[in-house]
């Protein structure tokens, strides 16, 4: 069998995630699942519905289109919440590894912000990285942790990476836009501690999509206006533009010539914009102060080759200009399973799709190689 690495998926939380492993003075303040009247499951915070609802984090394989979703945890399929499920169905579409991502956090651990307490914050943030310990360790050869920091208290960041590094998670997820959230941007020095203890600790950074705030999207004079299906494909891809700017940000803020063996992943994002970002910012580069600036740096495109990714699932067609333009080396395979956009039901086809006209050597640094040295993840042994 030809194995691969998925690069993105994610774990629909179950319910008593927060509740059996928040310190007792916060049991019942952390999030609460709750079921409606009219049978949906709900994460709360109090009275308050505050996150995503659980069936649209686990559509896969459900039968009908966006916005429809499974309504509760009895709807969604095992595998979106259960470890051994998991495995299984990685089984089944030859997935040797899935690197883990969160629902209910958000995807840059902002949605803990909604709390209002830092010592609150941090311990939700922490019960999530044990929860995903535990729930990795069904295999933990197969199933990466990615984890979650307080990234609105460096310090705290520093000392739960670390943590986390102790316990064999193999990436950290970072909001990639932490200006919106008042603090600052990600070329300060301020986050130096971080990305100190992460490089030491090789473990790449994750700038998921949707790592700011992106909900607000889905307003009701843009769905009136548009539909509710419109605003979804336009939000979609406004999301992936959106890493394209934060991958901008990240190659002209100087902090990738101070961390030279730190590396940062673009997750679910694309990649087709990759060609014009990067030769935008180097002709942009050439026509700036930069040179006089920061005569040291490199060209943009050079810091990406030397420290960057980004994931591909749907661009069968668009994939092969990519390679030709930027390379094969800083591309991943992913699937998004469970996510709406996700690819299910088909994987093994948009691989083959996809690598059809591919010589050997970038389907094996796509789907295997790049991810495997990344994340440090063995060949998997006969059994």
């Amino acid at each position: 069998m030809e194995w691969v690495i998925d690069a993105d998926a994610h774990i629909t939380e179950p319910g008593d995630l927060w509740s059996s492993r928040l310190p007792r003075k916060f049991a019942n303040q952390g999030p609460q699942l709750r079921r409606t009247e009219d049978g949906h499951d709900r994460w709360h915070l109090g009275d308050e519905p505050a996150f995503a609802s659980v069936g649209h984090t686990a559509i896969a394989g459900w039968p009908e289109p966006f916005p429809s979703a499974p309504r509760n945890m009895d709807e969604v399929p095992p595998a979106a919440y259960d470890a051994d499920a998991r495995l299984a169905y990685l089984d089944e579409i030859g997935a040797w590894a899935q690197v883990m991502y969160p629902n209910v956090g958000g995807f840059g651990s902002q949605g803990f912000l909604k709390m209002g307490d830092a010592e609150l914050q941090l311990a939700c943030v922490r019960a999530y990285n044990d929860f995903l310990t535990d729930w990795c360790s069904a295999d933990a050869r197969r199933l990466l942790a990615v984890s979650a920091t307080p990234f609105w208290d460096v310090d705290a960041a520093v000392a739960e990476v670390a943590r986390c590094a102790e316990m064999v998670h193999r990436g950290v997820l970072f909001t990639g836009e932490p200006e919106r959230f008042g603090l600052p941007y990600i070329g300060d020095t301020h986050w130096d501690p971080l990305w100190s203890v992460a490089q030491e600790a090789g473990l790449p950074i994750s700038f998921h999509i949707g790592s700011g705030e992106f909900l607000g999207d889905f307003t009701p004079a843009r769905i009136k206006a548009h539909g509710m299906g419109a605003v979804h494909v336009s939000t979609s891809v406004s999301l992936f533009l959106g890493n394209g700017h934060q991958i901008v940000e990240l190659l002209t803020s100087g902090l990738l010539a101070r961390f030279p063996e730190l590396k940062f992943v673009s997750v679910e994002s694309g990649i087709g914009f990759l060609p014009f970002v990067l030769e935008a910012c180097d002709y942009a580069y050439g026509q700036s102060s930069m040179r006089r600036e920061r005569p040291n740096d490199g060209l943009p495109s050079e810091y990406f080759h030397r420290q960057v990714y980004g994931c591909t699932f749907f661009e069968a067609e668009g994939f092969g200009r990519v390679v030709e333009a930027i390379g094969s080396d800083n591309i991943l395979f992913e699937t998004d399973y469970p996510h709406p956009i996700c690819l299910f039901g088909n994987v093994r086809e948009m691989i083959d799709a996809t690598f059809a006209d591919q010589p050997d050597e970038v389907r094996r640094k796509v789907l295997w190689e790049n991810a495997a040295r990344l994340y440090r993840v063995e060949a998997p042994v006969p059994a």
